[in-house]
């Protein structure tokens, strides 16, 4: 007892602040690290070839929109509708939520061709159909993942399970960042939550200056980047410059490259007090590019996620993800594409059109997808209220690019009549990544990080292509 006595007698005001682990440094970088860890500036570095795209806008439609509802059109279904598959076609295929032997329901909208390139879409996105020139079409994507959240975190980091390096973070460990004054790699949300969580964006194993920034749709973009009431400038210049020499002095002593990732992101906290209003002011942006979008400047919604990504690309942020929730239509599939593509089309066509009239398209790759697709059969059951739905279907869906080194007014792949099956130029999710990274100059199988003696890379061990076919 006394022994411990004379320890907490010993314990100085200098050596909690500066040598304790869980000191006064570390609780007030504690709120802030969780949110801008991934703030840190990093130098650029050159690709390994010469890529067109500089950076990514990632619209990522979490639930899995149905293809067939969208871009994959089958006559067929509706002349089987009621009727079930060939036992054939399903093979030994098992569902969570319908019987193998479901009956099929046809496609619930009207499909018509667009643009000298004759893309396919439905009526329930007239305004991509608008750039259907532009963009490039993959029909015969299919993944290894049955449910959301492996799936989700599969597209999003190449392994089904939490842990491993976003594909945010593996491009900026591969590339650097261009921007001093905001986050390399941003995340936004709309729409409900996400099955897959924050793993989506997480850095995994690589240094957590890699990690994604999420900002949040409304107040302030970043929590604890606002000064508190009280805190005058010169107040927290001070504080920052004691946590500076203190965190530095722990550098110096133990060489822990996570100290140098919290110096750099009180740095860059500092920064963006300026950098973030400016970014999410949008009284400059002209009422004609607010009505293109769709997007009241003062409401949260996807239109405006949109927007200021291109803002952010525009100041040299690299990697932007905008995650919309939403797409499971387990029932009523058709209200589920209605309602969610009355929210998010006209924004993403005007993303497209935005850029390329800005001259940014070229070097801007969009990303607009899923983690997998719906089932061509019905998913009715009274006993869980769903009625005219669909199941997940891993075997086949939909996505498609635009910009960024992709040929525009392009359909790549197809699937057989019933929509199940890829039977033309198929393409793994995890090519579609090898593809991302070749667009930004990155070599997927020479782009890997060395960790327990083992060299991992975002796709994986099992070989996989770029698909070279839809590089212009």
């Amino acid at each position: 007892m006394n022994d411990l006595r004379q320890f907490a007698l010993n314990i100085t005001r200098r050596h909690f602040l500066g040598n304790c682990g869980i000191g006064l440094g570390g609780a007030a970088l504690a709120a802030l690290l969780a949110e801008s860890a991934g703030a840190t500036l990093d130098p650029p570095r050159p690709p390994h070839s010469a890529g067109k795209a500089k950076a990514v806008i990632h619209l990522f439609m979490a639930g899995a929109p149905s293809q067939l509802e969208l871009f994959d059109h089958k006559p067929l279904l509706a002349k089987l509708e009621g009727k079930p598959l060939p036992p054939k076609i399903i093979g030994d295929q098992r569902y969570a939520f319908i019987r193998r032997d479901a009956a099929v329901l046809g496609p619930r909208f009207r499909f018509a061709r667009h643009g000298e390139s004759g893309a396919e879409l439905s009526e329930a996105v007239p305004h991509l159909a608008g750039v259907a020139d532009e963009i490039c079409i993959l029909k015969a994507v299919h993944t290894d993942q049955f449910n959301h959240a492996p799936a989700q975190i599969f597209f999003n980091t190449g392994f089904a399970q939490p842990g491993r390096p976003s594909i945010g973070s593996w491009v900026l460990y591969g590339l650097g960042s261009e921007t001093r004054n905001l986050p390399a790699f941003v995340v936004m949300s709309t729409g409900a939550g996400l099955s897959g969580g924050s793993t989506l964006w997480s850095s995994g194993f690589l240094p957590t200056k890699y990690t994604g920034v999420r900002f949040r749709a409304q107040g302030d973009p970043i929590l604890n980047v606002s000064s508190p009431p009280g805190v005058d400038a010169r107040l927290q210049r001070d504080t920052f410059s004691l946590i500076e020499r203190l965190n530095r002095k722990q550098l110096e002593a133990i060489g822990d490259p996570e100290i140098g990732t919290r110096i750099a992101s009180f740095e860059m906290a500092a920064r963006l007090q300026t950098s973030a209003p400016e970014l999410m002011d949008l009284k400059k942006e002209t009422a004609e590019t607010l009505r293109l979008y769709g997007c009241d400047p003062a409401k949260p919604s996807f239109a405006r996620a949109c927007l200021l990504a291109r803002r952010m690309v525009e100041r040299g942020v690299r990697y932007v993800t905008i995650f919309h929730s939403g797409w499971d239509a387990h029932s009523d599939v058709e209200g589920n594409v209605r309602n969610n593509a009355r929210v998010t089309d006209r924004a993403s066509a005007a993303l497209v059109r935005d850029l390329k009239r800005r001259g940014l398209l070229d070097e801007t790759l969009v990303v607009w997808g899923g983690e997998f697709g719906r089932t061509p059969m019905v998913e009715s059951n009274p006993a869980l209220g769903r009625r005219l739905g669909r199941d997940h279907h891993p075997q086949a869906f939909s996505l498609w690019l635009a910009g960024g080194g992709v040929k525009p007014g392009m359909t790549f792949g197809k699937t057989d009549d019933f929509g199940f099956h890829p039977v033309e130029n198929a393409v793994h999710v995890q090519d579609v990544q090898a593809t991302l990274l070749h667009c930004l100059g990155l070599d997927h199988e020479r782009l890997t990080f060395r960790r327990n003696g083992l060299d991992f890379r975002l796709t994986g061990v099992e070989p996989r292509r770029i698909i070279r076919e839809v590089i212009a």
